[in-house]
């Protein structure tokens, strides 16, 4: 059994060769398209020539550089937090954050379809683990009473889900948390996506609270690479001293560093972008919902579509090479068992490429 998905070219923003074939591509999680933007190109290799490949030693030793502190800065800045901590990627920030704050919670409520790497810091945090179903305010709050009086809770979810873009109530959970709870959001699709000037989706959500730790990805909406934990001084200075995930680790490539924040400036500086992305996605949603697709009521630019049969993933993946569009079927970890279509939609996809996906989906 092959454990990995085939191969692609990419071509340029919106396509990618497969086969030998230039097909539009709705899938990946390169919102703006920001990993092939000229700008970021340049400052990566930029950055090569500046500093080489990597600094071979992690940051508690030898391997610090007045760039990760920058872009540090700069992320905090952006997420309107007090601090950030650069991390190799995002799958490693809530193991990061497991690891410093280990010993401080009793039990860990977490949302059931949470992304694996959540899951693997519930189990790292050593705390008592405690599922709630998913999105589902009135089980989270029947499981956090059950807790007991003595509890001190932390709860772990996504910010927007991957599989179909719907995002967690973080106020509702927030407004039933004890004052010594902890709120941690793994935003690595709400980041840049979601909220006030992407700031992602606790400002989505109108949450400005404290006790809330999101964590993000530079590798999706800002097209880069590395990860961010993103919060209060305390929890920053928590992840520096106990998590072996940064103390242990080589950081971020200087020239992705320096990609991610060439990035992070032309987000900042280009809203249109972030307009542009839902402006697409809402129009692709509003004609599928017309040719009687039903679909989440979600904010995110996903769209999932769960065949019943293999007979019709078959004929639906047909009907999309016909059309010349990439059929991208996925087995992910919160998504149906069977497997799934998600099409992402970008900021750069053009509406006759949205139209051209919307016909192959509701033709029959």
């Amino acid at each position: 059994m092959k454990h990995t998905a085939e191969t692609l070219q990419q071509v340029d923003r919106v396509f990618v060769r497969r086969r030998g074939r230039r097909l539009v591509y709705f899938a990946g999680c390169d919102y703006y398209r920001l990993a092939s933007h000229p700008r970021v190109l340049a400052a990566v290799r930029r950055g090569l020539k500046a500093f080489g490949l990597n600094v071979a030693s992690s940051r508690k030793t030898t391997g610090n550089h007045s760039l990760y502190e920058r872009l540090e800065r700069e992320l905090a800045r952006f997420f309107h937090a007090q601090r950030a901590v650069l991390v190799d990627n995002g799958y490693m920030t809530n193991l990061a954050v497991a690891q410093a704050l280990r010993g401080e919670f009793t039990h860990v409520l977490m949302d059931a379809r949470s992304h694996t790497s959540v899951a693997d810091a519930a189990v790292l945090l050593g705390a008592t683990v405690v599922p709630f179903a998913h999105r589902d305010v009135a089980d989270f709050t029947r499981q956090l009473r059950g807790l007991g009086r003595g509890a001190r809770p932390i709860v772990f979810t996504d910010g927007m889900f991957s599989h179909d873009g719907s995002v967690a109530p973080l106020a509702e959970y927030l407004a039933v948390l004890p004052a010594r709870a902890a709120l941690l959001v793994d935003d690595a699709h709400g980041a840049g996506v979601l909220g006030e000037a992407g700031q992602g989706t606790p400002s989505h959500c109108g949450v400005q609270d404290a006790r809330v730790i999101q964590t993000v990805t530079l590798s999706k909406a800002f097209g880069a690479f590395g990860g961010a934990i993103v919060g209060s001084r305390a929890v920053a200075e928590a992840v520096l001293a106990r998590s072996r995930c940064f103390t242990g680790a080589t950081p971020v490539p200087l020239p992705l560093a320096a990609g991610a924040l060439e990035a992070l400036h032309i987000f900042r500086a280009n809203p249109s972008l972030q307009a542009r992305l839902h402006a697409n996605a809402a129009w692709l949603k509003e004609r599928l919902r017309a040719g009687g697709m039903e679909l989440p009521d979600a904010p995110g630019p996903i769209v999932p579509v769960i065949p019943v049969s293999a007979k019709e993933a078959a004929r639906l993946k047909r009907r999309l090479l016909a059309a010349g569009i990439h059929p991208p079927f996925i087995r992910y970890p919160g998504g149906p068992e069977g497997g799934f279509f998600r099409f992402v939609v970008s900021s750069e996809h053009t509406r006759a490429q949205l139209a051209s996906l919307a016909g192959a989906l509701t033709s029959r």
